[in-house]
């Protein structure tokens, strides 16, 4: 309670300051056309006379009316910039009290719309105060790829063998969908995000280091995938078409659609997606005196239906309710060839016996959430409500054949069959409220989250003779994991001086979990697994505008990432007898401390150093089993500390009028520290770095190119395993037709070395590994528009994301 103490103190400090700076005006005034209709969602920027140096952004709303609060006593001018308009330039603003600067009139560009068609295209990187936006519409080599492809190409952003995802050298990400938390890991996550193709994905928000609004779950932060919603009006629609080929095929074909008009928005999309993947994993391992080459070939089928319907009502010009539906339903299998050549260590090259598994598998994944949300906004002052329930159900059935051969694969020795049958349950129910309104010189925010989530997994395993499963009670059980959080946060934000800016705040959160356990067989009983604890998360963030064109921000927070269901779970999953995945319950929650320190140069180019340090850091290991001496398994620890210090830039660049490039690199250095007892340590470090460029070309006559790559260096993945560098470079061209089709094809992974390879040594097992899975591929993409928009109003209403809470809140 030491820090809650020390923390309210220095925000009363603050806000005592805050107060004594002096009184502060309202800018307002109303933004018109030549034809004298107001022009909606203009950017106008607010600028200080003295330095020139940015004061505040506003965009006008729906009758072009626009206005800024809590301005200090100065002298300032505006600028307003709207697509298909000249910028307008209102100067001379003396402001010494509330000022209405009347109606303002913005020129039409001189291009005739039967001559020229003006087109938005965003950059595929925008970075803002509190985030990174990745565009996915803003890069043709998009086509083709899923959500998890996506992530490996958004800056700043690594995903690693196992599919676990990290942000500028931290692990913990937590990934969210449009504002709201995906409450799965593991593999359920990557099939999730498999399952999201890029048409359906208008942006990704990387969000490094969220303040006390955002929840505290999240070591590395959060990144949310935002989807597509059309926003013009009249009815619209969108036909897409994707088609793949490398080893194994892949396509989706999508319909979206709306129908606007000033009083409600009804909009949906259903898209059928196929995707086949294929990977090659193969491990040599050395352990209690024994040689094992293992080496695995998985193949995945799947097949699903996206949808998500909803409608907003535009009860008044500020407020609006919001009923939103979203799922999926599929269903897939999966099939796996895997071989491990048994030997001694004294003598490697001569086989004794050689293990064969194949696997086979079929599951059934069923998705569905509801979301009602209310949104007030009137001025500054925001009121958002969210209710949502969301339910995801598996059905996976497995069955695994072991065989054992003598050195020469001619003779069985013995047969081993099993198969198991897992059931998974998730229940979700949250009631969020956030609330903003100026005050005391600035913007105070306070708001509450509850949230409950339940998983019910059942684990039935069976040994198998003569294709008769027997139900094996002793490796069978149910695992039920409820857990409760309940937060509350406080946060401000203030403008000290003309160049001095501060946002600080405090969320705290209660934890109430309980993990059951409970064996098929009694014998086997464990106790429950108990979670009750407070924590209190603050943050402080600080802006400096030392010039027009040099920008400074400091931000420092502190967050949690609590274990869940999968990694806690110690159901034991088997690629072959001798090599095995399993949880830990008895995992502790890792607590991260994070501080950042950002610059940007000409409003364009950002630099950020940060510096984080993580107890309990919750990694995976790979480690020899206790009972059987040749068998080894992936299982989840909490390693003692690990420390990250992370440079990252990004660097737009216009090099020529026709030839644009956007480069992002990322440094860091990671250290990993554990003690286990008996021998099992860990004391670990390395350099890596990663590099993303883009390269886009204007070709003339409706063309355009892209040239786009990632190269990986060294790093370390989990807590021991030490990876190698990997590359990978990608070819697009788009061409326009009508103004309406849009046809792209992109080549991806031409040099066919995005795969991964690496060691690690770790309580006895040494281990060295390489994969590598469908990556070089083909790809098309069709995509055709049509509808009855006014022209007007689709210009006007490019980007606009302000009139839902659901679109705008950007929060959890």
């Amino acid at each position: 309670m030491n820090t809650i103490r020390v923390f309210f103190s220095m925000l009363s400090f603050l806000l005592i300051h805050s107060m004594a700076i002096g009184q502060s005006y309202t800018i307002e005034g109303e933004l018109l056309d030549n034809t004298n209709q107001p022009i909606i969602y203009a950017t106008l920027s607010l600028f200080s006379s003295a330095d020139s140096s940015l004061v505040k952004v506003e965009a006008s709303n729906e009758n072009g009316n626009f206005s800024y609060k809590n301005i200090q006593k100065g002298q300032y001018w505006i600028e307003a910039t709207y697509i298909g308009f000249d910028d307008l330039i209102i100067s001379e603003i003396n402001l010494d009290k509330d000022t209405n600067l009347g109606k303002k009139t913005m020129s039409s560009t001189t291009v005739a719309l039967d001559e020229a068609v003006v087109t938005a295209q965003r950059s595929i990187i925008e970075v803002k105060p509190d985030r990174m936006v990745f565009n996915v519409q803003g890069t043709l080599n998009s086509t083709g790829d899923n959500g998890l492809e996506l992530l490996r190409k958004a800056p700043g952003v690594v995903v690693d063998n196992n599919d676990n995802i990290s942000v500028l050298g931290r692990n913990g990400v937590m990934i969210f969908v449009d504002g709201k938390r995906l409450p799965i890991s593991g593999d359920q996550l990557s099939d999730y995000l498999r399952n999201l193709t890029s048409d359906q994905i208008d942006r990704i928000d990387i969000i490094s280091n969220p303040g006390a609004k955002y929840e505290a779950e999240g070591n590395a932060g959060i990144i949310d995938i935002r989807l597509k919603k059309d926003k013009n009006l009249g009815s619209n629609g969108t036909l897409s078409l994707n088609a793949g080929m490398g080893r194994k095929f892949r396509g989706n074909l999508g319909f979206s659609g709306n129908h606007r008009t000033k009083k409600t928005n009804l909009f949906g999309n259903i898209n059928y997606n196929k995707w086949n993947g294929w990977n090659k994993i193969i491990f040599d391992n050395y352990q209690n005196g024994f040689r094992l080459q293992e080496s695995n070939v998985m193949n995945h089928h799947n097949n699903s239906i996206n949808y998500r319907a909803g409608m907003d009502f535009f009860l008044t010009e500020k407020s609006t309710i919001g009923v939103l539906v979203d799922g999926s339903n599929g269903t897939g299998d999966f099939d796996s060839y895997n071989r491990d050549k048994i030997s001694n260590i004294p003598t490697p090259n001569d086989i004794d016996s050689i293990l064969i598994a194949t696997n086979a598998s079929e599951s059934a994944k069923d998705r569905y959430s509801v979301n009602v949300n209310y949104v007030f906004r009137s001025g500054e002052k925001t009121l958002n409500i969210d209710a949502d329930f969301g339910r995801y159900k598996d059905d996976v059935d497995f069955l695994q054949p072991n065989t054992y051969y003598d050195g020469s694969e001619n003779t069985v020795l013995r047969t081993v069959n099993t198969a198991n049958h897992t059931l998974s349950d998730i229940n979700i129910y949250t009631l969020k409220l956030d609330y903003e309104i100026p005050l005391l010189g600035g913007n105070v925010g306070t708001g509450f989250k509850l949230s409950k989530v339940k998983t019910d997994n059942t684990f039935l395993f069976y040994d198998v003779t003569d294709s008769i499963r027997i139900q094996n009670n002793d490796r069978s059980n149910n695992f039920v994991y409820d857990e409760n959080v309940y937060a509350a946060y406080a946060n401000y934000s203030t403008k000290l001086s003309e160049k001095w800016g501060l946002t600080t705040g405090l969320r705290l959160e209660q934890t109430d979990a309980r993990g059951d356990l409970t064996a098929y067989n009694p014998a086997l009983q464990e106790d429950p697994v108990l979670f009750d604890y407070l924590d209190a998360f603050p943050s402080i963030g600080l802006s400096y505008q030392a010039a027009p064109m040099h920008a400074f921000n400091l931000n420092i927070g502190r967050r949690i990432n609590r274990p869940d269901y999968n990694v806690l779970n110690p159901f034991r999953t088997q690629l072959s007898e001798l090599s095995f995945m399993k949880g830990n319950p008895y995992l502790k929650p890792e607590i991260v401390n994070n501080a950042e320190l950002g610059y940007t140069w000409q409003y364009r180019y950002n630099f950020k150093l940060s510096y984080s340090k993580t107890t309990n850091q919750i990694t995976r290991l790979i480690a020899p089993d206790d009972d059987n001496p040749k068998a080894g398994f992936l299982s989840w620890d909490n390693l003692a500390e690990q420390t990250v210090i992370n440079f990252n830039a990004s660097l737009p660049l216009q090099l020529k009028a026709w030839w644009s490039m956007f480069v992002n690199i990322n440094f860091s250095h990671i250290q990993n520290e554990a003690d286990y007892g008996n021998g099992a340590t860990i004391n670990l470090g390395a350099y890596s770095y990663n590099l993303y460029t883009q390269n886009t070309f204007v070709l003339g006559e409706g063309y355009t190119g892209e040239i786009s790559g990632w190269y990986s260096g060294p790093g370390i993945w989990g807590g021991v395993f030490i990876y190698e560098p990997s590359y990978s470079l990608n070819f697009g061209f788009q061409k326009k037709f009508f103004d309406a089709l849009n046809c792209k094809i992109s080549f991806q992974d031409v040099t066919y070395q995005s795969g991964w390879s690496g060691e690690s040594t770790f309580n006895g097992l040494y281990a060295i590994g390489q994969g590598n899975w469908d990556s070089r591929r083909v790809n098309l993409s069709l995509t055709y528009n049509f509808g009855n928009s006014n022209v007007k109003a689709r210009k006007r209403m490019t980007g606009n994301e302000a009139e839902t809470g659901r679109i705008k809140s950007g929060n959890e």
